[in-house]
């Protein structure tokens, strides 16, 4: 499921914030782990012609030393780690890293040495995310930090499903963790009012077609909720929420549950394969303030390409 997980650092403490993560997943899925760091010169050529070449080796002799520590560290709990060094664009190495050597999870850390700030994920984080194609941990960084790292655990799960076979992608690794760290499961699914199109009030009889349609989605889901408890789930403390509205349903339900840990697949029923997440995976990346794991259910090859790259690869080709 996962065997390699690849865990870019960049030399801070607060992308470090992903290595309870890393102890626990590595644990449970038995994964290999490798680590990254990517030097990068600064972006103007006027400063990066004036760097002493001599300061530059320093700062890659730190780097070499930080990335050894860091695996001297992980190796004494018992993972199997590597540990590379690059220079050049921090996201395009990582991503390049992660597609040539078979990467099955990137764990990453919302910020790193740039610091936090008031956006909820940073610019290189955005860019790893939407060209890696690949399962990604995603951990907050500006949540509290378990400083003990072998007792990160994970006591209450999310997984959101919508009834289609794609988000039930996630159910292998979610059946993983639950048994490993004993977790308790919350199967949720989200059902909408169906959308009547009128400038008047409905009569009454469009009024109870409309509650004749909700009852029907309620039973409907309930059972299909039941079957995943049943045959997906067996011997997890497992429960079942069915929600009303949008997506600030969801959301509220993890902070009402203290859900430490949201699992989905990165599409569900739409279907829609132009792009590498659909609408609720996008909501929690964007919106989600939990570590959020998403396992995507799309080969990289499959994801259509955005214009900007299209016309950034034609270029550079000439």
């Amino acid at each position: 499921m996962f065997n390699r997980i690849l865990v870019p650092l960049d030399g801070s403490s607060i992308a470090e914030c992903v290595l309870p993560h890393v102890i626990a997943f590595a644990k449970v899925f038995d994964a290999e782990v490798s680590l990254l760091q990517v030097l990068e010169q600064p972006h103007s050529s006027a400063i990066a012609r004036a760097i002493d070449p001599v300061e530059w080796e320093l700062v890659k002799a730190e780097a070499e030393a930080y990335l050894n520590e860091v695996t001297a560290r992980l190796k004494g709990f018992g993972l199997k780690v590597t540990r590379t060094l690059r220079e050049g664009q921090a996201a395009e190495h990582i991503v390049d890293f992660a597609h040539q050597n078979d990467i099955d999870l990137i764990i990453l850390s919302s910020h790193g040495q740039s610091g936090l700030s008031n956006w909820n994920i940073s610019g290189v984080f955005q860019k790893i995310i939407l060209r890696a194609y690949t399962s990604l941990l995603l951990v907050r960084a500006y949540q509290p930090v378990n400083h003990d790292l072998m007792n990160q655990g994970y006591c209450q799960l999310l997984v959101p499903l919508d009834g289609s076979q794609r988000a039930e992608v996630v159910l292998p690794a979610t059946k993983v963790i639950s048994h490993y760290y004993r977790s308790k499961l919350l199967l949720a699914h989200l059902t909408r009012k169906p959308a009547t199109h009128s400038h008047l009030p409905l009569t009454p009889a469009e009024t109870e077609l409309v509650t004749q349609i909700i009852d029907h989605n309620r039973k409907w889901t309930a059972k299909y909720l039941e079957g995943i408890r049943s045959h997906s789930m067996p011997g997890v403390d497992c429960r079942i929420r069915i929600l009303e509205g949008g997506y600030t349903e969801l959301h509220d339900l993890v902070e009402a549950e203290d859900v430490d840990l949201v699992l989905l697949s990165a599409h569900g029923d739409s279907g829609n394969c132009r792009w590498p997440y659909g609408s609720v995976a996008l909501s929690f990346i964007v919106y989600g303030t939990t570590p959020l794991l998403i396992v995507q259910d799309l080969d990289r090859n499959n994801v259509q390409k955005t214009t900007a790259e299209i016309v950034t690869r034609e270029k550079k080709g000439h």
